[in-house]
């Protein structure tokens, strides 16, 4: 089994992140820190071992950077998966610098998480059955075993553009809307705005809420999630 320390300040998103590491078979989580702080503490117990970290980036008591440089400061050899809204070129860079072997942005659905760890664990099967010196195709393969992950397709008949101009519609809006206050903003029938606004949901850019009034079921709304 695959060792995981989880790390984020935010105590829904650790409980959720714990849960989507459960859900991945090989993989076990073996701890949780809410903080830059915690974590350091648990990576420097001697009691404790842990192959791979699910690091946050931003967090009130220190930087998930910092924490990262001090690990591999310390001559650990643990793997760090960045699990972060944080996307600015400047930090991407920095982390891959110090190692972090993959990059997820918040906010994201379970499918795209899972497809990082079975990743990784690709990886780490690939090592273990490597003897000896490895010939190019070998490291071509345990290299590109981290960053072959395919983003999630989309649906037949769905454009980027649109998909950009709905999801703006969005993210800019004062609250949730629905797929009628989408198409008819967007010039496009409520059942095409629909199909758009389903992908982002399933995809973990918007979610879903009902919205009560009249009688009968209530109205689905989307609302942008934000991280």
């Amino acid at each position: 089994m695959i060792r995981v320390l989880v790390v984020d300040d935010d105590a829904l998103a650790l409980e959720l992140h714990s849960a989507y590491v459960s859900r991945v078979p090989g993989f076990e989580v073996a701890g949780q820190a809410a903080g830059a702080r915690a974590a350091l503490t648990a990576l420097t117990d001697p009691a404790r071992e842990f192959d791979l970290v699910l690091l946050d980036m931003t967090m009130p008591d220190g930087a998930g950077l910092d924490v990262a440089r001090r690990v591999r400061a310390m001559g650990s050899r643990v793997d760090i998966i960045a699990v972060t809204a944080v996307r600015d070129a400047a930090t991407v860079r920095a982390a891959v610098s110090i190692g972090v072997v993959q990059y997820l942005i918040k906010p994201f659905a379970f499918s795209a998480f899972r497809e990082r760890l079975e990743a990784y664990r690709a990886y780490v099967e690939g090592l273990d059955r490597a003897e000896g010196e490895a010939t190019q195709s070998e490291v071509d393969a345990l290299l590109g075993s981290l960053r072959t992950v395919a983003p999630p397709a989309m649906p037949k008949g769905l454009s980027d553009e649109t998909l950009q101009a709905v999801a703006e519609r969005v993210r800019t809006a004062s609250g949730a809307v629905s797929s009628t206050e989408v198409g008819e903003s967007e010039g496009m029938s409520r059942v095409t705005a629909r199909r758009y606004l389903e992908h982002l949901a399933d995809v973990g850019r918007v979610r879903r809420e009902p919205r009560y009034g009249g009688q009968g079921r209530p109205e689905i709304t989307y609302a942008w999630v934000r991280g």
